[in-house]
């Protein structure tokens, strides 16, 4: 349980306490599209691409509306800092809801536009069909793991991020069971290719939401909330406070991961070795970059504690804590890609060709988590502040005015080809850091202001 603290040592001690088991959850929740892309990948290059393809259409669209349903954990964590405990039960209610329109608008855009998308891209006939076999199974996991969002948001805006840890873990032995199962056709079961890929995602994902919801009924400190002793009618007014803070993280997020579906648009014209190694290496960054991203979901939660409190001195320390140590994190990633990147590419494909343009793509990668050590905490410390309308503005010019053209201008006009598109990546992620930081010093500076305001007030 979240409390406050009045030392660097002891915030470290918390800060490690609410991390560690945010990363392992975030590491077995990623453990899920990575075992596909790879077990499919040792299925046939067609599978590896098209699981590949629907990942990049299912994952910026999952994580952006993950980022919306993350809206419950500052709403839930300042109002534990503020001691407002008898609000949660509603606030988590509500977003319960909002997870299940959410899901059905999803469902219903991807009935729409997937063979549309998908007929856009120069792919091989194996390929689209068996990326349009794992989006149409996946779709039936949308709903559950959506639930999820709402359940995990509530248990880690209480400080219990030890139990969604455990939850998600039982989960990754049962993804990797499910995939060699479907994909491969073991026990009986027809091989499905990259569509079994999707079904083992979407079985998981409904395992996952049905132990999350058992146990906020049977155990504490869960049960105290009562969270499903009492249904009301869904509330406008909720609806409105959630999405507030919801829109602005989720449209960021999706901006940020959405640019990578459009380079694998264009990276299309490549052709299937070249998509296969832009995929692969962005499967194995999208698992790294679980460690920046983990730090900040922390940094959301304190800061969100000490912002409820007005303990803003407090809340600042927590965002060093965290700014320093996603540094040295990002600097032992980079060393570990240099060290083993043969090893990674070996990992995905055993096509020698595919190899080796997973190894130069891999070193784009290193500039990747670089950049994001320093602007995953700060995206965190200013959700904490519910500070996201800002964010949302630097991510669509970070990544769509400046990441896009100056990608397609190195690809096209440079001669750089596809390897142009991923500097381009790298320049739109520094702008966006660059951006970020800037409004962490306006949001300081106002704070300060305000301070001393309080000061002289009490004088």
């Amino acid at each position: 349980m979240m409390k406050q603290t009045f030392s660097y040592r002891s915030k470290f001690k918390l800060f490690l306490h609410i991390l560690l088991p945010i990363l392992a959850t975030q590491l077995s929740l990623e453990a899920v599209p990575f075992f596909g892309t790879v077990m499919s990948g040792h299925s046939s290059p067609q599978d590896l691409v098209g699981v590949a393809v629907g990942s990049s259409f299912w994952v910026p669209v999952f994580v952006g509306l993950a980022g919306v349903l993350a809206s419950i954990i500052p709403i839930v964590a300042q109002h534990i800092g503020s001691g407002d405990r008898h609000k949660v039960a509603p606030a988590v209610r509500q977003g319960i809801y909002l997870s299940f329109l959410l899901s059905g608008a999803v469902i219903l855009l991807g009935t729409l536009l997937v063979k549309t998308l998908l007929s856009a891209m120069n792919l091989e006939p194996l390929a689209h069909y068996a990326a349009f076999g794992y989006l149409k199974a996946i779709a039936w996991g949308v709903p559950p793991l959506f639930l999820f969002s709402i359940l995990r948001g509530f248990m880690d805006g209480i400080g219990q991020t030890r139990w969604t840890m455990g939850i998600t873990f039982l989960i990754v032995p049962l993804n990797g069971f499910l995939n060699w199962v479907f994909i491969h056709g073991n026990m009986g079961m027809m091989k499905l290719g990259g569509a079994g890929a999707g079904w083992a995602a979407a079985l998981t994902y409904l395992f996952l939401a049905l132990i999350a919801w058992t146990i906020l009924r049977i155990h504490s400190p869960f049960k105290e909330y009562q969270l499903f002793s009492d249904w009301p009618r869904p509330s406008l007014k909720a609806f409105k406070e959630q999405l507030s803070i919801g829109l602005p993280i989720g449209f960021a997020i999706f901006c940020e991961v959405s640019i990578f579906c459009v380079v694998t648009l264009m990276m299309s014209q490549y052709g299937t070795n070249t998509t296969a190694a832009h995929q692969s290496a962005l499967n194995f960054s999208g698992l790294l970059y679980m460690v920046p991203l983990s730090i900040s979901m922390a940094l959301t939660i304190l800061v969100g504690f000490e912002a409820g409190g007005k303990r803003f001195a407090d809340a600042r320390q927590y965002g060093f804590i965290g700014l320093a140590l996603a540094l040295v994190t990002g600097v032992i990633l980079v060393i570990a890609i240099l060290r083993w990147n043969e090893q990674v590419a070996a990992m995905y494909s055993t096509d020698p060709a595919v190899q080796e343009m997973i190894i130069y793509f891999l070193v784009y990668v290193k500039f990747f988590f670089l950049v994001d050590a320093v602007a995953a905490p700060i995206q965190g410390i200013l959700r904490g502040y519910k500070d996201v309308r800002v964010t949302f503005y630097l991510a669509i010019f970070s990544y769509w005015g400046a990441g896009l053209p100056v990608g397609w201008l190195l690809a096209t006009k440079f001669g750089m080809g596809p390897y142009g598109y991923w500097a381009g990546l790298v320049s739109g992620l520094t702008v966006g850091a660059i951006g970020l930081s800037w409004r962490l010093w306006v949001i300081t500076k106002q704070q300060n202001a305000e301070i001393a305001k309080a000061a002289l007030r009490v004088r």
